[in-house]
């Protein structure tokens, strides 16, 4: 048995759309199952994203705190933001993000891992890139507002994040799960063996 995702589509008898937002909506699909009924399924429709595991010279993450209104919850997260624009090129959005969120700049990035996020709801892909040698970006911050305005920032040693992960203190999904590959990246094949950041992306293809 090969352990690998597969692309497949199974047949829509009908769709629709009840429901447009600013960034994602809401869509209808009548699918086919395997024994020929007919079921409605409901999810959301999603630009995609990136992240960012931002890891400084003192194997420190920057980390940044924002309120999250759908949880109730100030969550601990990792830099991160939509794919605004189709076919946007997932690395230079990356890097915008890190420059808005955190105004600091990486000169080695490479694609830590990609994920769904909630597959069963939700058609989101995130890319999360590991991004090392920070420097200070130049010229002026990035001018946040609304939940952005109110965000902390830190650097959170590796160690100290995946204890709060495991104790179920960090709940942020890019953080647990770009935090928890990189240590295995590290106990595997070592973090320049990471796919180069610029590696194909079938869930949001992009151009060059």
């Amino acid at each position: 048995m090969t352990i690998k995702d597969t692309p497949e589509q199974w047949e829509i008898r009908a769709t629709q759309t009840p429901f447009v937002g600013n960034k994602t909506s809401v869509r209808t699909d009548d699918v086919v199952m395997p024994g020929g009924s007919v079921v409605r399924r409901d999810y959301q429709v999603h630009p995609g994203s990136v992240a960012v595991l931002a890891l400084d010279e003192e194997d420190r993450v920057l980390v940044i705190k924002q309120y999250r209104h759908p949880v109730r919850h100030k969550l601990w997260e990792i830099p991160a933001g939509l794919l605004d624009v189709p076919g946007e090129n997932p690395l230079h959005a990356a890097q915008r993000e890190l420059y808005e969120e955190a105004h600091v700049k990486a000169e080695d990035w490479r694609v830590l891992t990609d994920v769904y996020t909630t597959p069963g709801g939700c058609d989101e892909a995130v890319r999360i890139f590991l991004a090392r040698d920070l420097s200070e970006a130049e010229g002026q911050r990035f001018e946040v507002e609304d939940e952005e305005a109110d965000m902390e920032h830190g650097r959170v040693p590796v160690d100290e994040l995946v204890r709060g992960v495991l104790a179920g203190e960090l709940h942020n999904n890019c953080l647990v799960v770009g935090v928890l590959s990189l240590v295995a990246a590290r106990a595997g094949a070592g973090l320049d063996a990471l796919r180069p950041a610029e590696a194909p992306w079938p869930a949001r293809p992009f151009d060059a």
